[in-house]
């Protein structure tokens, strides 16, 4: 399926900030940021160590939540749900990809893929079927019943890309995907995101790698907890 325009606003952040108690020091994190990304958008948050864009990665997925401001993910506020309705959310509309591949090493990638159908309450043919489904996808369907040690790391990484895919999620995470590539893996990682793109998923890559973050069709550039640079550019070659 090609990938249509959309103005859907999937993300919306309006003046977040983030403050960090250190003893008797506050620390701010994230200082008023604001941004709209659209459903379909590939983008990347690109910073160095200490700009802000792990806190900012983390309030994104869901995963803490902001000190001031708001933060609308598909439509709803999310700025100060509790723990357990954050917990729901990030189940039904984010899909994570990490530079380790947090796979279970003695499970299957077929089952490394399931466990979030699993926890989800899915029935068993339902989930067979999208577990299937996300492995070809990402161009692993005949090594579904091998194990992590049994794959190389760009087969490692694509299994734990289906595993982000298989709930079918509004948004897909992705912090410093190829960190723990060699060059040319990490080109055909990068390639895959793009595919999957194309196929209409919503991407947002976390790094500090500007090779990386030009692969992408936005850049939002974090320096010091603000956004330094927000760049739209065409679809890379």
């Amino acid at each position: 399926m090609e990938r249509e325009t959309n103005n859907h606003a999937l993300i919306e952040l309006d003046a977040v900030s983030k403050t960090y108690s250190m003893g008797d020091v506050e620390v701010r994190a994230l200082d008023g940021v604001s941004a709209r990304i659209a459903a379909g958008e590939f983008a990347a948050v690109m910073g160095s160590s200490g700009s802000g864009k792990s806190t900012l990665m983390n309030i994104l997925g869901c995963l803490d939540r902001p000190t001031s401001g708001t933060y609308e993910l598909d439509g709803e506020d999310v700025s100060h749900l509790s723990r357990d309705a954050l917990a729901e959310i990030r189940n039904r509309k984010i899909g994570f990809v990490f530079q380790v591949f947090n796979l279970l090493p003695r499970a299957t990638a077929f089952h490394n893929v399931e466990l979030p159908l699993i926890y989800r309450g899915t029935k068993k043919k339902d989930r067979e079927e999208k577990t299937r489904r996300a492995l070809t996808m990402v161009e692993m369907s005949e090594r579904m019943t091998h194990r992590p040690n049994e794959l190389s790391g760009g087969e490692r990484q694509r299994v734990a890309i289906a595993r982000a895919l298989v709930n079918e999620p509004s948004l897909l995470l992705a912090d410093e995907p190829t960190g723990n590539l060699d060059s040319k893996t990490g080109q055909e990682i990068l390639k895959l995101f793009r595919k999957l793109h194309d196929q209409g998923n919503t991407i947002i890559l976390v790094t500090h790698d500007k090779d990386v973050a030009l692969q992408t069709e936005r850049i939002i550039s974090i320096r010091d907890g603000r956004i330094e640079k927000d760049e739209r550019k065409g679809a890379p070659k």
